[in-house]
């Protein structure tokens, strides 16, 4: 199947993640002895006009998409491979993020983590319109467990590498969601259980459901928080 995305009238490929990409964070790993496969697709740095990544390049912020089709992974749903952000320069708080559902419905499954500890983790069930921050010092994993392809956006600061290595080492999240509900990860110690919490919009930020978040890219001010966290702790702290 062709998976070129066409954007601003440019066509543009995507980075490919297959099932032997995140096979260290899989809770059956045995899968691949099934062949490997192509699980989701990332575009990268997209931009509908020149004026428009002008601006991005501006304000250090990167829009992206990620297409996820429905699949079972074994047991469990398909999902991405989940990353942490670095802490901002001078700052002891990590790159936020904020995504959008553009069509589907996505399990945002986020952990908060402090030292050698995740104090929290959280469930951010989102359908099409809806916006989830990824606070700082929260990582995340994206899970499809609907029956139709998910297609989200994302905003994020283009300062920064996304870092993977805390959930390959531990093969995972804290918890794999099956079919039955969620199963923890044996690779963690002392892990609350999973919380709930809904998506909100944050108009202050330009974040409200039902409106794009392409379209800040007119207004990218209302996107400082993704490379100055430090001066939102009143945004981050009711994102969850």
């Amino acid at each position: 199947m062709d998976r070129t995305l066409t954007f601003g009238g440019r066509t543009q490929e995507p980075d490919i993640r297959m099932v032997s990409d995140i096979e260290a964070v899989l809770l059956d790993r045995e899968i691949l002895k099934g062949g490997d496969r192509e699980l989701y697709y990332m575009y990268r740095d997209l931009a509908l006009s020149r004026s428009d990544r002008d601006a991005m390049l501006e304000h250090s912020l990167r829009y992206d998409i990620t297409i996820i089709p429905p699949a079972m992974l074994g047991r469990e749903y398909v999902k991405t491979l989940g990353h942490y952000h670095p802490a901002a320069p001078g700052t002891d708080m990590s790159y936020p993020e904020v995504y959008e559902v553009l069509s589907g419905e996505a399990h945002y499954l986020l952990q908060k983590r402090e030292g050698v500890s995740v104090t929290d983790v959280v469930l951010v069930r989102a359908s099409a319109g809806d916006k989830v921050i990824m606070p700082p010092d929260y990582g995340h994993v994206t899970i499809n467990a609907g029956n139709k392809e998910l297609k989200m956006a994302n905003w994020v600061s283009r300062e920064f590498a996304s870092v993977y290595e805390p959930y390959v080492e531990l093969h995972g999240a804290a918890y794999y969601l099956i079919e039955d509900g969620f199963i923890a990860n044996p690779g963690y110690k002392d892990v609350p259980g999973v919380r709930e919490a809904k998506p909100r919009s944050f108009s202050e930020v330009g974040l409200v459901k039902g409106r794009e978040i392409y379209g800040l890219v007119k207004d990218l001010g209302k996107l400082d928080f993704l490379n100055r966290p430090q001066e939102f702790g009143w945004l981050f702290e009711d994102a969850l």
